[in-house]
């Protein structure tokens, strides 16, 4: 295990001929106007390289040792200066191609960070407005998966209804330590791998909302707590209103009129039975 043992050519099933072989990962990362449009920092390939010439992330060959974040990460870094503490990932698209994948980390940032070419991988970085995405002369592989990508790049915050949540669950005897079941439902949403459609890996904010006699509820590594100083569905409703208008969320709540209350503010909606399912498995 060394740093680059990545650095090489790859066959995948499909008969084709990849850089990594381990596979690899590039990093895109978006930035959302005060408008709502997108933007996505792309990279225009040096012409000796593989698809030279082309737009694409700033990525490439993972090491033994790196998981995708990781890897695309540490290629942003050295392709484009780009320190990972200044944006947030919010997921993986996997594109497997058998024997060979590409992973593309999404991330957001709250700017539009400044970015050149860091090595000779590079001759041009640039902030694109998604409209002109397509319009460029796009990398085989990014243009590829372009369409299913870039259906996942909204943020996304999923809002726990953790008294409504622990009732549904009937945990015997929750109703005399609601802390203590509130702590234990919230640190395994904490450790939960959450499905999501398109990607292989998704981490959304989560803010968990606790009323009552779990306010003492403590915070949790990986999810926001909030405590309620009045009505939990007041403070689950003022949780919504506050997403940026691109923002999805979702709330889950079997309570119909909080339901109702969040659908006007351009919340979707789960109810209990969603997340518990995924933590039965």
């Amino acid at each position: 295990m060394a740093a680059k043992d990545g650095d090489g050519w790859a066959e995948c099933g499909l008969g084709h001929r990849h850089w990594g072989i381990h596979g690899a990962s590039g990093l895109l990362l978006v930035h959302h106007d005060p408008l709502g449009v997108p933007h996505v920092l792309m990279q225009k390939r040096a012409l000796w390289s593989h698809h030279g010439g082309t737009w694409g992330l700033p990525g490439g060959a993972r090491d033994s040792h790196e998981d995708a974040v990781a890897s695309a990460l540490r290629e942003a870094h050295e392709e484009a200066t780009l320190g990972g503490d200044r944006f947030r990932v919010q997921g993986v698209y996997l594109d497997d191609h058998g024997g060979w994948s590409f992973e593309t980390v999404i991330a957001e940032s709250a700017e539009l960070m400044p970015a050149e070419p860091a090595n000779s991988e590079s001759t041009e970085l640039r902030w694109l407005p998604l409209p002109e995405v397509t319009g460029q002369k796009l990398h085989p592989g990014f243009a590829a998966t372009w369409e299913q990508v870039q259906g996942a790049i909204r943020p996304e915050t999923i809002v726990l209804d953790v008294a409504n949540i622990i009732g549904a669950r009937a945990e015997h005897g929750w109703w005399n330590d609601r802390v203590g079941a509130a702590t234990r439902l919230l640190t395994e949403v904490a450790e939960l791998r959450l499905r999501h459609p398109v990607l292989s890996q998704w981490f959304p904010r989560v803010v968990a909302v606790v009323e009552g006699a779990a306010r003492s509820t403590p915070e949790i590594t990986g999810l926001q707590v909030v405590a309620a100083t009045g009505s939990g569905d007041d403070a689950i409703v003022d949780v919504a209103r506050r997403a940026k208008p691109w923002e999805r969320v979702l709330v889950v709540t079997a309570d119909r009129r909080l339901r109702e209350r969040v659908a006007e503010l351009g919340a979707e909606t789960e109810g209990p039975r969603w997340l518990l399912s995924q933590l039965d498995h």
